[in-house]
């Protein structure tokens, strides 16, 4: 099913019958990934009088309770709300969800003991087409980031001055396959994350981070179009399924 969008001016083609899932499947196991300390998600069937939400326990439909947490858990999405004292939440921030997308793949560097994606790295990846969201897929790239245990490890982060760079760019939807923009323990500064939404001086509601994504490698760097899914969660941050398409020439 191809379709033509006019965006900035400019026609493009894409194909919607060709969707590239960039989120990783939220799972009642152990080999789901988590992140900040949490544990594993629960799924568990409802249970009580009389009935059981289980039908291969004798109930008659399935009907499960979820326990899990957004942020340590697999791919979301957040807003402003994440670090602000106002409650802003994701179903009202994010309103669009169609965007011109630019994938690049970085190999964080190694600074003493982090791994940071440093302003020189964006830079020298950035290209100016009008992108208002960018996806970064850190290297090397493999599956054990579908089940990675991310609690004490210090993944690799972006430096607040690649983030403002993004922004003065045009980025309003920064992508991200790491747990967070920022450090694991920065002592609670969380900069790039401030820096991102400007808050709280300037504070722009619409941007996005999304966190936790898996860019395969079969994907290339490049221009695409990406739709951000989020649940209507009126919280800081949702499960969320960011889906790339394609442009055909």
């Amino acid at each position: 099913m191809k379709t033509k969008i006019q965006y900035n001016n400019r026609e493009y083609r894409i194909d919607l019958s060709k969707p590239i899932d960039i989120s990783i499947p939220l799972k009642a196991d152990k080999s789901n990934l988590t992140a900040w300390y949490v544990d594993a998600p629960k799924f568990e069937a409802v249970v009580g009088e009389g009935f059981v939400g289980d039908v291969n326990k004798g109930g008659s439909v399935n009907f499960r309770n979820i326990f899990f947490n957004p942020h340590g858990h697999g791919t979301h999405t957040e807003c402003v709300g994440h670090i602000s004292k106002e409650n802003y939440t994701i179903n009202k921030c994010l309103t669009e969800f169609f965007f011109l997308a630019e994938v690049v793949s970085i190999i964080p560097k190694s600074i003493k003991n982090d791994s940071i994606i440093t302003l020189d790295q964006i830079k020298n990846s950035w290209k100016s087409n009008g992108a208002k969201a960018i996806v970064i897929r850190t290297l090397p790239n493999n599956d054990v980031k579908l089940s990675m245990q991310y609690s004490n490890t210090n993944p690799p982060f972006i430096c607040f001055e690649a983030v403002q760079f993004l922004i003065d760019n045009g980025i309003e939807h920064l992508l991200i396959d790491t747990p967070s923009v920022d450090k694991e323990d920065d002592n609670g500064v969380l900069k790039s994350h401030h820096t991102f939404w400007e808050y709280p001086n300037n504070t722009q509601q619409q941007r996005t981070i999304t966190e936790l994504i898996f860019v395969a490698d079969e994907i290339e760097d490049g221009t695409y179009f990406i739709n951000i899914q989020i649940a209507s969660f009126e919280n800081d941050a949702s499960p969320s399924k960011p889906i790339l398409y394609k442009i055909l020439l």
